[in-house]
């Protein structure tokens, strides 16, 4: 499995899952509890992972949507 995306900002994790499902590529949230244990200030990345095969699309549709930097 590769990252494709660490983030804080709780709001891009159903967008991200929706593009990449869009595309037929199965996401993983990673980290997502510690959220909840921690208060909900944000403070510990989320990871969104996909499988090594499916990451050059996964980063490519996350690019063309402006979630990644260049």
């Amino acid at each position: 499995m590769e990252v494709i995306l660490q983030t804080t900002d709780i709001t891009q994790i159903p967008f991200v899952k929706m593009l990449l499902s869009s595309e037929g590529i199965e996401a993983y949230v990673f980290d997502q509890n510690i959220s909840v244990l921690e208060g909900s200030i944000n403070i510990f990345p989320i990871r969104i992972m996909v499988l090594v095969k499916d990451s050059e699309v996964a980063n490519r549709v996350l690019k063309e949507n402006g979630i990644l930097i260049p």
